[in-house]
């Protein structure tokens, strides 16, 4: 038995090894056991069956307003992508932008650019440089392949290290429970959406991405003081779901403000 234990050990330790890649926005290392296009194509799937099965808001002003602001912060990052050659970094991303008619607190972004945001969390954004505030941190989420890092990891622990191709093969419903368990569209039990490390990149990241779409930075300050106050009536499957302490959220953002304003932020 402990020569067993000894080698499924050794054998997740070079699975991981294996996997690790390195991020080429974010630089850091992550665990990558599902490849990207694989997920752009999973997501592909979900993004349809979310939207058959939830109401899409379509032609207010509430639904102009986030593909207005989804599209100037899309606009931004293609361009910055661009400036820094990695363009090549956003094959596959056919961008889709939707508010759906949901109390939640809550808004997200799928691999290969497919976004929601709730009419739960439009009364906290208050405003468009609210807005974008939130959707310039999914939006990091997607990019920064946080949702990827967190499914790889769920695939371990499920026991379906072998990769995500042979996971929906042999379990599709629950690689399908994981997928949206990681990408924060569902709160499930199998695994919290993101770690607190995920979160503050996110921050960072989406708040330049904000920024070079043209919104003030200085809002994320505001948004976050209003979100923290409406979370604490209980709201389980929030935004703020496993998310860093809000002293240490605005300590981060606060630090970084000076600098995402001088080289970021051109108001529009």
């Amino acid at each position: 038995m402990k020569k067993i234990i000894q080698s499924v050990t050794l054998l997740a330790i070079i699975v991981v090894a294996i996997a690790c890649q390195r991020n080429a926005i974010t630089g850091r290392k992550q665990l990558t056991l599902v490849p990207e296009s694989e997920a752009q194509s999973l997501a592909v799937s979900q993004y349809k069956s979310f939207l058959n099965t939830n109401k899409v808001v379509n032609g207010t002003a509430d639904a102009v307003m986030v593909k207005r602001v989804g599209e100037r912060i899309v606009t931004a990052i293609k361009k910055y992508y661009q400036q820094k050659g990695l363009s090549n970094e956003l094959d596959g991303y056919t961008w889709d932008i939707n508010l759906v008619n949901d109390k939640q607190m809550n808004a997200w972004c799928m691999p290969g650019g497919k976004i929601v945001v709730y009419t739960g969390i439009l009364p906290i954004t208050q405003n468009e440089a609210g807005l974008a505030v939130v959707m310039g941190h999914e939006i990091a989420h997607a990019l920064a392949r946080h949702g990827s890092e967190r499914m790889s990891q769920g695939l371990l622990q499920q026991g379906l290290g072998a990769g995500m191709s042979i996971a929906l093969s042999n379990k599709p419903q629950l690689t399908q429970d994981i997928f949206n368990a990681s990408y924060g569209i569902a709160s499930g039990t199998i695994m919290p959406a993101f770690s607190r490390s995920n979160e503050l990149e996110a921050d960072r990241f989406g708040l330049m991405f904000s920024a070079l779409a043209g919104y003030d930075p200085r809002e994320a300050l505001s948004f976050w003081k209003r979100m923290s106050g409406a979370a604490g009536g209980g709201n389980t499957n929030s935004i703020l779901s496993t998310h860093p302490s809000d002293a240490e959220r605005m300590a981060a953002l606060e630090k970084i403000m000076p600098s995402t304003i001088q080289n970021y932020y051109k108001k529009s």
